[in-house]
């Protein structure tokens, strides 16, 4: 098994979707802090369900996004395919936002946090698989 690669070489492609998912994390922040203010809540959540709604959106999303960001640039820094790194950060940028777009719809289930929460396990244990596959298989 070789590991070799360029630590030089740029990852485009993970910062693409690094730049869009921080993006996202700072509108999902914007809720929280106008709701902290109307509320007068400093800090948790004061038992107010808007807040804790808001709460769990961001809060759930820094949970997965740090991880997929970690095995994008991976499989990026491993020469995967352009395609494949686009197809993944899509889909899993797509499966945040339905996530996130779930919770604020409703505290409980939903079909946005089902739909959120199967692409993105999706997308974390394919992504996982190519990589082991890519270092595995050279």
């Amino acid at each position: 098994m070789s590991l070799s690669f360029n630590i030089a070489m740029p990852l485009q492609i993970t910062a693409v979707y690094a730049a869009f998912l921080a993006l996202f994390l700072v509108v999902l922040s914007v809720p929280i802090i106008r709701l902290r203010h109307g509320l007068r809540v400093g800090l948790g959540d004061g038992g107010h369900p808007s807040l804790q709604q808001a709460i769990r959106a961001h809060g759930n999303a820094v949970e997965f996004i740090p991880v997929f960001i970690i095995l994008l640039a991976i499989f990026e820094l491993n020469r995967g395919p352009a395609g494949a790194l686009h197809a993944f950060g899509v889909a899993f940028l797509l499966a945040r936002v339905a996530h996130a777009g779930g919770i604020y719809a409703n505290g409980g289930a939903s079909i946005g946090r089902l739909a959120g929460m199967i692409g993105t396990f999706s997308v974390l244990v394919i992504l996982a698989l190519a990589n082991l596959w890519r270092v595995l298989a050279a």
